[in-house]
C-alpha cells in the first residue's frame, strides 16, 4: 500500500538533524519561550517577508489570536468559505465572532471575490481567505475590497507555506496570517504547532500577550490572554526543516506536473496553478464522476487517497445554524462530491509515483 502520508520515511530522511536539534534543547533544560522559539520566528517570518512572527501553539490558535489581535469582538463577522478544514470556522467561533460564509471559484477552489461584497454589513470586521491545497486566494481584488470598505484580512495559510501570489508569499498581503505546521503540512512540526506572521507591530505585540495570559512581563497581566506557546522541541525541529522547505516545495510540483501531464486526456479535472501564482500543492486534488468507485477501485491497486473536504462547513451539523444564514454556495457544494486527494509528498519514490499514475489510468478507464 502506498500510504497518503509516510511520516516515518520523513523522519528517517532528517533523523540525524532532528535528533541533535532535540538533544540541544533537551540539554539546554529550556522548553518553552526560548532561543529556539525566537529563531524559529525570526526565520520563518523572514522566509515568509514579513518582520514579525508568533510562535503558538496551533494553526487554529494562530488564526484565534490574529482575529482576537485585530480587533474582532463578540458578534462582528468574519467573511470566509466553506470549502475548508474546519479549524478556520472554529477559530472565528472561538473568537465569538460570526463566520459568514461565501462561494468559491469553480476553477481553484478558493474564495470567490466576486462574492464579498453581498454580504458585508455594519457587523463585518475581517475578510479571511483561505490559501487552499497550497494555491493562494486571488488576493488583488481582496484586497481592493478590503481597503473600500475598512476591512482587516487575515490570510489562513495553514496549507500554504511557500506559495506566491504575483511575486509575494503566502502571509504577507493581510495584516496578519495564519500559519500550521501540523505534521501533515509541507512544513510541518512532529506535533501541534502554528504561527502568526505581520506587517504590524501593535498585531504582533498583542499577539504575545495573548499567547502568555496577557502578560508584559512576570505576574504583570495587562490583558486577558490564554496559554497558546510553541515549544522549544517544536521550534528546534522545524528550524531544521525550514532548510529544506523550497527543495520540497518543487518536488510537489514536480510531481504534480507528472500527475497533470499523464492524466490530461483521462476524464479527470486535474489542479489549475492559476496566472500569477506559485502552486506548492500541499495536496493535489482532482475531480472525478463516480468518487466512491475511484477511490475502491485505488484502494484495491494499493493506493491510499482522501478526501479534502467531502462535508462543506455549512452543512456540517456542529454548524448546523450555518446552513440557513449562508446563501446558496453552488460551487463549493457540487466540488465537495467530487473531489479526491492523490498522494503527493517529497518522499515518494519515481517508482511510487508511476505506480500511483497507472493505477489511476487503470480506476478511470
Amino acid at each position: 500500500m502506498i500510504p497518503f502520508n509516510n511520516f516515518k520515511r520523513h523522519y528517517l530522511n532528517l533523523k540525524p538533524g532532528i535528533d541533535n536539534a532535540v538533544k540541544e534543547v533537551m540539554e539546554s533544560g529550556w522548553f518553552i519561550l526560548g532561543e529556539k522559539g525566537v529563531e524559529f520566528e525570526n526565520a520563518f517570518s523572514t522566509f515568509c517577508g514579513v518582520k514579525y512572527g508568533i510562535g503558538v501553539a496551533s494553526g487554529t490558535n494562530a488564526l484565534q489570536l490574529a482575529l482576537l489581535a485585530c480587533g474582532v469582538e463578540e458578534g462582528d463577522e468574519v467573511i470566509t468559505v466553506a470549502n475548508t478544514a474546519i479549524p478556520t470556522v472554529s477559530a472565528i467561533t472561538s473568537a465569538q465572532a460570526n463566520p459568514v460564509l461565501i462561494d468559491i471559484a469553480p476553477t481553484t477552489y478558493t474564495m470567490d471575490p466576486g462574492e464579498i461584497e453581498k454580504v458585508i454589513t455594519n457587523k463585518t470586521k475581517v475578510i479571511m481567505p483561505v490559501h487552499l491545497y497550497g494555491q493562494c486566494a486571488d488576493m488583488e481584488p481582496i484586497l481592493e475590497v478590503a481597503r473600500k470598505c475598512d476591512l482587516k484580512i487575515i490570510e489562513d495559510c495553514a496549507q500554504a507555506h511557500g506559495a506566491v501570489y504575483r511575486g509575494k508569499k503566502a502571509g504577507s498581503m493581510g495584516d496578519a496570517a495564519a500559519f500550521s505546521f501540523y505534521p501533515t503540512k509541507n512544513l510541518g512540526a512532529f506535533g501541534d504547532a502554528g504561527m502568526v506572521v505581520t506587517d504590524n507591530p501593535e498585531i504582533g505585540e498583542k499577539v504575545k500577550l495573548l499567547r502568555n495570559y496577557g502578560q508584559k512581563q512576570r505576574y504583570h497581566h495587562i490583558i486577558k490572554g490564554t496559554n497558546s506557546r510553541l515549544d522549544e522541541i517544536q521550534a528546534a525541529i522545524l528550524l531544521v526543516k525550514l532548510k529544506y522547505l523550497d527543495k520540497w516545495n518543487e518536488r510537489r510540483r514536480e510531481i504534480a506536473e507528472k500527475y497533470t501531464h499523464n492524466f490530461k486526456d483521462l476524464d479527470i479535472i486535474c489542479p489549475l496553478e492559476a496566472k500569477n501564482r506559485k502552486h506548492v500543492y500541499h495536496l493535489y486534488v482532482i475531480r472525478v464522476n463516480d468518487r466512491d468507485n475511484f477511490q475502491r477501485k485505488l484502494k484495491l491497486s494499493g493506493v491510499e487517497t482522501l478526501i479534502h473536504y467531502p462535508i462543506p462547513i455549512h452543512l456540517q451539523d456542529a454548524y448546523n445554524e450555518l446552513r440557513y444564514a449562508s446563501v446558496r454556495l453552488r460551487n463549493t457544494e457540487i466540488v465537495s462530491k467530487e473531489i479526491v486527494s492523490l498522494p503527493i509528498y517529497p518522499e515518494l519514490t519515481d517508482e511510487e509515483i508511476n505506480i500511483i499514475i497507472n493505477s489511476v489510468i487503470d480506476s478511470i478507464n
